[in-house]
């Protein structure tokens, strides 16, 4: 017998959980379209390569965190961890390298084995976008500002800050790589495990440590920002210019360096302080080579954002549940099945959704569904075999003005419910 729990990091999402998560997903999917994105959906499972190649093997997703299994082929399959490596291989898979810039928009779960906590889990949801093509400083600003009225648009302007880095461009990234090598040497001994891993093939990845004793040791490590070739330098300037025109205000935060390999330049995060240590609510930047990773042209860029949305789900006021305009009173027969009266009641559920209205069965005494229909909000009532009609008729019943009427026909009956609906204060 299987046990009556989910799985452990995962949940179900009933009720009000479940219409937050969908207002998350509905506002950011609407937002971003009025930006010129278009929603792409991947597949949930991807060869295992697209993500540890382009996630970077040292990275704690690609070491620790990913769901990869065999299928009976023999092929090695990843369930995602996240969402952009999926669309630039659907972007090479799909010949669209020859129609940049692509803006996209994705939602949907994704999975990575790791401790579940307060908002946190291991099958999660994500909402995202990719700007693919563009490597104007303009494409970064724009992406931030679609995620920053998302956030807006959301009710939480005042709840989260944007926090703003540049992970440089190769040339700084190199400089940067000797600093930080030979600041982070004089202390080998007392990184984390996974930090001496680290140090000699990725040092970059032990700024984004958790672990408390390498974040007192970073502390102290020199900063990218003071290594920044003049390229670098000037894209990371007309980010912020661009920003500050539009609004979006940010602090510069040099020690964001995101936890994937494939970032660089622009790197952001947007957070609160509402979730307590995983306070990063939405965050990304820019990638320069995924898409070539994935057998697209060299000099095609990328930007872009994710965000959890069990966490913004956390953080949102709980929107209002949209109430039924009606409900369909079908008092039913014994165990032997339908009293005559009632057996029009599907035919007329049918008929006042195709209406446009919601409806209904109520499959309770005709006295209590009515308390119910009123407690739920329902405008009107339609009732099968009321003993105050005559046999045949249909009573529709005006819930808030308490008036009812008789009806020979369905249609008929339809049609004064919408009336109701339509004249309701």
């Amino acid at each position: 017998m299987p046990r009556a729990r989910p799985p452990r990091g995962t949940h179900d999402l009933i009720g009000e959980e479940l219409r937050r998560h969908r207002h998350v997903v509905e506002t950011a999917r609407t937002i971003a379209a009025r930006f010129g994105y278009a929603e792409w959906a991947t597949p949930i499972f991807e060869d295992t390569e697209v993500f540890a190649r382009s996630l970077g093997e040292t990275s704690d997703v690609v070491a620790k965190e990913m769901y990869t299994f065999t299928d009976r082929s023999g092929d090695s399959l990843t369930l995602r961890p996240e969402g952009t490596a999926g669309v630039c291989r659907a972007l090479v898979s799909n010949g669209l390298t020859q129609a940049l810039p692509q803006r996209v928009f994705y939602a949907g779960p994704m999975f990575r084995y790791e401790r579940p906590q307060k908002g946190r889990f291991r099958q999660f949801h994500q909402i995202g976008i990719e700007l693919l093509g563009p490597t104007h400083p303009l494409a970064d600003a724009e992406a931030i500002a679609c995620g920053a009225l998302v956030l807006e648009t959301l009710g939480l302007a005042g709840e989260v800050r944007l926090e703003l880095n540049t992970l440089g461009d190769t040339e700084s990234r190199t400089r940067y790589r000797e600093a930080l090598l030979a600041y982070l040497r004089r202390f080998a001994a007392e990184l984390s495990e996974d930090s001496q891993r680290r140090l000699e093939k990725n040092p970059l990845r032990i700024l984004d440590s958790k672990d408390p004793a390498d974040r007192a040791i970073v502390a102290g490590a020199p900063l990218i920002t003071d290594y920044l070739s003049a390229a670098a330098a000037r894209h990371f300037e007309g980010v912020k210019r661009a920003l500050t025109a539009a609004g979006v205000a940010f602090t510069e935060n040099p020690r964001i360096v995101r936890g994937l390999d494939y970032y660089s330049h622009t790197a952001f995060e947007f957070v609160t302080d509402r979730l307590g240590a995983q306070g990063t609510v939405m965050a990304g930047g820019r990638y320069q080579g995924l898409i070539a990773e994935m057998g697209g042209p060299a000099g095609a860029g990328g930007v872009g954002w994710a965000a959890g949305v069990e966490r913004l789900a956390l953080l949102i006021a709980a929107p209002p549940a949209a109430p039924p305009a009606v409900t369909v009173i079908a008092p039913l027969g014994g165990e032997e099945g339908l009293a005559p009266a009632a057996t029009p009641a599907v035919a007329l559920l049918k008929a006042l959704a195709g209406a446009g209205l919601s409806a209904e069965l109520a499959y309770a005494p005709l006295k209590r569904a009515l308390a119910r229909a009123a407690e739920a909000g329902a405008r009107a009532a339609v009732i099968l075999g009321s003993p105050e009609a005559g046999p045949g008729e249909i009573v529709v019943r005006d819930l808030a003005r308490r008036s009812q009427t008789a009806h020979a026909e369905p249609a008929a009956a339809v049609a004064a419910v919408l009336e109701i609906v339509r004249s309701a204060p």
